[in-house]
C-alpha cells in the first residue's frame, strides 16, 4: 500500500461531489492509488470515470468483521451524528488492524472534517491525517475570529471588528439571530471531544444567543482544536476567493493550507463559453422537466434577464416564506426558474411547497420545477442573470465562476459566512433582507432584492470581473496546490 492515499468522506451530496472531484485530479494528475473507505453504498454518487480507474477502489469497511450499523446502536435507536463517527471510527480500526506489523502503510489519510474522530484511529496505526474541508475557507476563519471577540455580551445595533480579518469582514448583532447560532457552547469535555462550534452544518438550534463559550476566553473555536493532529489542510477553495481567510487559518494553526478548489466537475471548466450539459455529471433525479425543456425555454428569454431560486437538497425557507417568496415572483415582472425540492420528513410523508396554481398565473414568464434541476446548465446559461440561494458552498462557486450575482437567503451553519464572504468581500451579491436573519423574509425583500442583483451595475461589474479570473479553468494556484501536498506528504513516503 506504498503510496496510497486512504479518503473518509461524509456521505452527504455537498461533501461526496467535491470529495469525488478531489480524487479525479489526484488521479489524473499523479496517478496515486486512492482507496476510499465508507459505510454505505455510495457508488450512485461516484463518477464513471473514478470506477473505470484501476488505481481507484470502495471498501465499505462495515463488511466483514464489523458488524455496528452506521444508522443504530445495538438495540437499533438511531444514531445521532456525534454518535455516527464514533462508530465510523470502530469500523476503520478494525479494517486498519487487518493489516500486520510489517504492512507497508498508506502514505496519509484525508479525512472529511466532519468525521474528525477517525484522526485518532490512524495515528494509532503511524498514519498521518489532513483534514479535508469541502466548504470554504471563510466560515472557519470568520468562526474563530468571532469566539475571540465573545459576542455573547453584544448589544442590538452594535457592530464589532474581526481583528485579522478583511475590513469589510465585521459581526453584527443580527448576526447573533440565526435559526441556527454564530457559535455554540465549547466542546463537550473539552478539546476535540465534541463538535461545539465546529463543522457548518452541526450547528445548533435554539434561542438566538451564545451558549456557553469558548474552552477559555478568548481561546480558539472548536474546530482549531479537532485539526491539532492533522499534518496538513485542504480547503476547497482558491486563491483568487479566499486567500486573507487561508492565510489566517494557517497564522493560528501553523499548519500547511492548501486550497485545492473550487471542485466543481472537468467539463465546468471546460465550457466556460458553453452550456454544461449535466447528462453523465452528476446523477439525474425525477423532475417535471427534462433539461431540453429547459434550454428551450431559457434560449427565449432576454440575456442575464432570468433569476433562479434554488435553496438545494436539504435546507428550504420556513413554511411562512414560501408564500411570501411566490409572491414576490408573481408581482416582479422578472422571467424565473423556481426549484423545489421534494422533501420527506418525520410525520411529513411529502413537504414540498407546492405554490398554488403560481404556474397558471406567471404563464410562461416562470418555470416551477419540481423535484431536480441542472443547476450547472442553468447558471452556465447566458439568459440567467442573478441567483437566489441558500448559499451552500458548492451552489456558491457554481454562481461566482459563472459570474452570475448572488441574492444570499443562508438557512444554516456555513451558508451565513459564505454569504458574508459574497456580500462583505467579494460584493458579488446582496442579502435578502438588510435585517436577516432577524425576522421573517417578506415578499418586499425578496422583490428589491432580485432588483438588486439583475440591475445593480456594480454587483455586475465585479461579478463579470471575478469570472474573468477563471477563465483559464481550473485555478494555477489549486494546481500549485496539490502539487506541494503531493510532494511533502506522498512522495516522501514512498
Amino acid at each position: 500500500m506504498s503510496g496510497e492515499i486512504l479518503v473518509v468522506p461524509k456521505n452527504a451530496q455537498g461533501h461526496l461531489f467535491p470529495c469525488m472531484e478531489l480524487c479525479k485530479h489526484l488521479l489524473s494528475r499523479y496517478s496515486v492509488n486512492i482507496t476510499l473507505l465508507v459505510d454505505s453504498d455510495v457508488t450512485s454518487s461516484v463518477p464513471s470515470s473514478l470506477l473505470r480507474s484501476p488505481l481507484f477502489r470502495i471498501l465499505d469497511v462495515k463488511s466483514g468483521s464489523v458488524p455496528l450499523s452506521p444508522e443504530s446502536d445495538p438495540q437499533g435507536l438511531p444514531l445521532d451524528r456525534q454518535q455516527h463517527g464514533v462508530v465510523m471510527a470502530r469500523a476503520i480500526e478494525a479494517f486498519l488492524a487487518r493489516y500486520g506489523p510489517d504492512s507497508a502503510r498508506p502514505a496519509c489519510a484525508i479525512i472529511d472534517h466532519i468525521m474528525y474522530r477517525a484522526q485518532e484511529v490512524f495515528a494509532k496505526f503511524g498514519i498521518p491525517t489532513v483534514t479535508f474541508i469541502t466548504s470554504g475557507a471563510c466560515w472557519a476563519a470568520v468562526q474563530h475570529a468571532a469566539w475571540v471577540v465573545r459576542p455573547d455580551d453584544m448589544r442590538p445595533g452594535e457592530v464589532r471588528a474581526l481583528p485579522g480579518l478583511p475590513e469589510g469582514m465585521v459581526l453584527s448583532y443580527s448576526d447573533l439571530k440565526q435559526r441556527r447560532h454564530w457559535m455554540t457552547g465549547p466542546p463537550r469535555g473539552g478539546g476535540s471531544g465534541g463538535r461545539g462550534g465546529g463543522p457548518p452544518e452541526e450547528m445548533g438550534g435554539g434561542k438566538p444567543k451564545m451558549m456557553g463559550g469558548p474552552p477559555f476566553p478568548g481561546g480558539p473555536a472548536p474546530w482549531v482544536e479537532e485539526v491539532k493532529s492533522a499534518a496538513a489542510i485542504l480547503v476547497n477553495t482558491c486563491d483568487d476567493l479566499e486567500r486573507p481567510f487561508m492565510d489566517y487559518m494557517a497564522n493560528l494553526t501553523g499548519k500547511p493550507i492548501w486550497g485545492v478548489g473550487p471542485l466543481l466537475p472537468d467539463q465546468y471548466w471546460q465550457s466556460a463559453e458553453s452550456l454544461l450539459r449535466e447528462r453523465g455529471i452528476r446523477p439525474n433525479r425525477e423532475s417535471n422537466y427534462t433539461d431540453d425543456e429547459i434550454i428551450s425555454w431559457l434560449d427565449k428569454q432576454p440575456p442575464r434577464s432570468v433569476i433562479l431560486v434554488s435553496f438545494g437538497s436539504e435546507v428550504s425557507p420556513s413554511p411562512e416564506e414560501y408564500p411570501e417568496l411566490a409572491s414576490a415572483l408573481e408581482e416582479s415582472a422578472r422571467p424565473f426558474i423556481w426549484v423545489i425540492q421534494r422533501k420527506s420528513s418525520p410525520g411529513k410523508p411529502d413537504s414540498t411547497y407546492f405554490p398554488h396554481g403560481l404556474d397558471s398565473r406567471v404563464g410562461e414568464r416562470g418555470l416551477v420545477v419540481h423535484g431536480w434541476a441542472p443547476q450547472l446548465l442553468i447558471l452556465s446559461h447566458p439568459s440567467t442573470g442573478g441567483f437566489v440561494s441558500h448559499c451552500g458552498w458548492n451552489s456558491t462557486v457554481e454562481a461566482i465562476v459563472r459570474g452570475v450575482p448572488i441574492l444570499a437567503w443562508p438557512i444554516r451553519g456555513d451558508q451565513y459566512y459564505n454569504a458574508k464572504l459574497v456580500v462583505n468581500y467579494l460584493r458579488v451579491g446582496t442579502m435578502v433582507s438588510e435585517a436577516y436573519p432577524e425576522g421573517m423574509v417578506k415578499k418586499g425583500n425578496v422583490g428589491k432584492g432580485i432588483d438588486k442583483v439583475i440591475g445593480d451595475e456594480d454587483i455586475r461589474r465585479r461579478s463579470l470581473e471575478l469570472r474573468g479570473k477563471f477563465e483559464k479553468g481550473f485555478p494555477e494556484s489549486s494546481v500549485a496546490s496539490m502539487e506541494s501536498f503531493v510532494r511533502d506528504l506522498i512522495l516522501r513516503k514512498c
